[in-house]
């Protein structure tokens, strides 16, 4: 019942003022958002990696405006470069919005987006990582997965992330199975009609397996992004059953979310990979992740009432 408002929440400036001015809110997020700053960031960054890999998503998106979309490539750039010097382009890559650096710009935007997503797979490459480009809402998929489809003519390995809670998403799984196709397939987060997303959990459930199956069975790179223990449990079967070793395929799960279960999956020799955000535009995925974990909106309502 509180999915709803809190993603329609998500796109509200008035809502956003008033969280973003409430002291306590800062606690929660920062239980999902690794710091304001890169500086802020990179203790956790080395912390995660000793033992499980890292993307890392410099938030933002919507972007409107080509200076805030150039700015953007260049905190990714020095994002990147930092990560170069601390040794850890082994174990961290990054996640990047299309519409962050310029997707929807009033003019030639999906050109400038391509641009700027070329810009910081290159500075990607010399650290020896790459770039998964981040799915939005389903009025994106065409656009996200044309200039994905432009990029891997010459980054073949930047990944993409399908939401199985899309009605399009097995056959797009189909599309992007092939050899060397990095896929990360998540459940969904966005608020999306019945015309085009299942809404009922047990249908998103099926699925996101009809889905993995058709990853798992292809020739590509499955990353599984799922916290729920089933599905875990089912792409660990799956991955078996199609003779995937361990390096054929990774799991994913939030930053701040699960970590026993992170840990665990790591100990046992699976390839575990945290999403980590960090950045001071984190309101949108903030609201995201109360949307997907209810029980999280009684602390953000206490810490509304209670103010300074």
């Amino acid at each position: 019942m509180l999915r709803k408002p809190l993603l329609l929440a998500a796109r509200s400036a008035k809502v956003r003022t008033v969280v973003e001015r409430t002291p306590m809110t800062r606690a929660m997020v920062h239980r999902f958002v690794a710091g304001s700053t890169m500086e802020e960031a990179l203790p956790a960054i080395e912390d995660l990696t000793r033992d499980r890999y890292v993307t890392l998503d410099f938030l933002g998106e919507d972007t409107a405006d080509a200076a805030q979309a150039a700015a953007t490539v260049t905190a990714y750039r020095d994002l990147l470069a930092a990560l170069g010097e601390a040794g850890l382009g082994d174990r961290a890559e990054v996640s990047v919005k299309l519409s962050a650096v310029g997707q929807f710009l009033d003019r030639d935007g999906e050109k400038i987006a391509l641009e700027n997503a070329r810009e910081i797979a290159e500075a990607a490459k010399a650290i020896g990582t790459t770039v998964t480009f981040d799915m939005e809402d389903h009025t994106t998929v065409d656009s996200t997965l044309g200039i994905l489809r432009e990029m891997r003519e010459d980054f073949p390995s930047t990944g993409a992330v399908l939401q199985a809670y899309l009605r399009r998403t097995v056959a797009d799984c189909r599309d992007l199975s092939g050899a060397g196709s990095r896929v990360r397939l998540c459940k969904g987060a966005y608020d999306e009609p019945a015309s085009v997303a299942y809404r009922d959990k047990a249908e998103v459930d099926k699925a996101y397996v009809r889905a993995l199956r058709v990853l798992m069975e292809g020739d590509g790179y499955p990353m599984v992004a799922s916290h729920d223990p089933r599905m875990v449990a089912i792409a660990g079967s799956l991955a078996e059953a199609n003779g995937r070793s361990a390096d054929d395929y990774e799991y994913q799960m939030l930053y701040g979310i699960r970590d026993a279960e992170q840990v665990r999956l790591a100990a046992e020799g699976k390839r575990m990979r945290v999403y980590m955000p960090y950045g001071t535009e984190w309101y949108g995925y903030y609201m995201r992740r109360l949307a997907e974990r209810p029980a999280n909106v009684l602390f953000l309502a206490r810490s509304l009432v209670t103010r300074d």
